[in-house]
């Protein structure tokens, strides 16, 4: 249909630990956590139960994870004026949880988030911190690790400044956040009841020895543990992409196996074999990891090889394709019907009509089925 497909659709399932307990009732992976809040439909039913504890562990140090603290721990009435989903401000707002744990394998000079949204949780009303200062020595590593990350130096003088700042103990009624280093998750406790459900994770200490040559640091276990106990744990470690049907993929790597975005047909053998006009951006092009600004320059990589083979004659662009039209007339013969962008334009309208209502930047729709009806789509079979 085109000469140049880019795959660009990213990381959109989970990561799992592979420790014993994970598939009991109270544990739920950060993105199923976030789609929920965020009004997504395939999580709108999750529901999780903010009631029956007052503590919650994240396993995770990154931005994911600083997001769901901040939003289990910020005024309801503040929450309230965002575009978050209604159904769960209904839920944060009849919330009983006062003490949020973030669970780092390594330490705070390696915590993965970055300054803006780290100032950002700290900076909630009327909340205690907690981090240890015996966690915040840092090793001749560590300052080797700094010199060359200045987002690290950030993130490691804000954890400092808050530390210094913060009182001994936190006062009667104060919502508590604790970020608890150099442990990682050894199993997942339950109660004796057939309820099923998460009463708390054991933790391992770790300590960081450093890889050679890579300049990083592990966290490897000392056998040493520790029981923390919750009734709510969201996992925060990481995203990972799902293969398409017809599609190279490179399941241990969990990316579409490429060299700088073109995609490569086989891996195994040489020479080696590219997808003709096929490439790939993102974290499915390199994995979960980085900021906005790292997909930039990812981005422009990509770009790069599509202009290369232009200009070397490997791309025909002289040779017509269907295109839009063509991928059109497919889809009405398999019966396929989508959303367009002017029916998410109208989607678009329908949520900021409803949330001017409310004093709000939208009101997120929840269900697919009223999704497709305020997209004037609701004969669409499939998306």
């Amino acid at each position: 249909m085109y000469h140049v497909v880019v795959l660009a659709y990213g990381a959109e399932s989970d990561r799992v630990l592979g420790v014993p307990g994970e598939d009991l009732e109270g544990i739920y992976s950060a993105r199923e956590f976030v789609w929920w809040y965020n009004g997504h439909p395939d999580c709108s039913d999750l529901d999780p139960d903010l009631k029956s504890t007052d503590t919650a562990v994240i396993l995770g140090q990154g931005n994911v994870a600083l997001d769901v603290a901040r939003i289990l721990l910020r005024p309801t009435t503040e929450l309230a004026k965002t575009d978050i989903a209604e159904h769960a401000l209904a839920s944060l707002q009849e919330s009983s949880i006062r003490k949020v744990y973030l669970v780092g394998r390594r330490g705070p000079v390696q915590a993965a988030c970055t300054a803006k949204e780290l100032r950002e949780v700290l900076g909630i009303k009327d909340l205690y911190i907690n981090i240890l200062e015996s966690d915040l020595s840092k090793s001749a590593a560590d300052e080797e690790e700094m010199k060359n990350s200045r987002i690290q130096r950030r993130v490691y003088e804000i954890l400092s400044k808050a530390a210094r700042s913060q009182p001994s103990h936190p006062i009667s009624g104060q919502r508590e956040l604790h970020f608890v280093f150099f442990r990682r998750p050894e199993k997942f406790l339950h109660s004796d009841d057939s309820s099923g459900r998460v009463t708390g994770v054991r933790l391992e200490k770790t300590v960081l020895k450093e890889n050679s040559g890579s300049g990083r640091q592990s966290a490897v276990g000392t056998g040493q543990y520790e029981d923390l106990g919750c009734g709510l744990v969201l996992k925060s470690i990481g995203y990972k992409s799902v293969p398409v049907d017809g599609l190279p993929f490179d399941h241990h790597k969990g990316v579409v196996p490429n060299i700088r975005g073109r995609v490569l047909s086989n891996t195994h053998t040489e020479p080696l074999i590219f997808e003709n006009g096929l490439y790939v951006v993102g974290w499915l092009k390199r994995g979960p990891t980085g900021i906005v600004a790292t997909n930039l320059y990812c981005a422009e990589e990509t770009v790069a090889s599509i202009s290369e083979d232009l200009d070397q004659g490997v791309l025909t662009p002289t040779l017509p394709r269907p295109g839009r039209e063509g991928l059109q007339q497919l889809l009405d013969s398999k019966g396929v019907r989508f959303v367009p962008f002017n029916g998410w334009e109208q989607i678009d309208l329908k949520e900021k009509s409803l949330g001017s209502l409310k004093n709000k930047p939208r009101e997120k729709i929840t269900r697919w089925g009223e999704l497709l009806k305020a997209a004037n789509r609701e004969s669409v079979t499939e998306q």
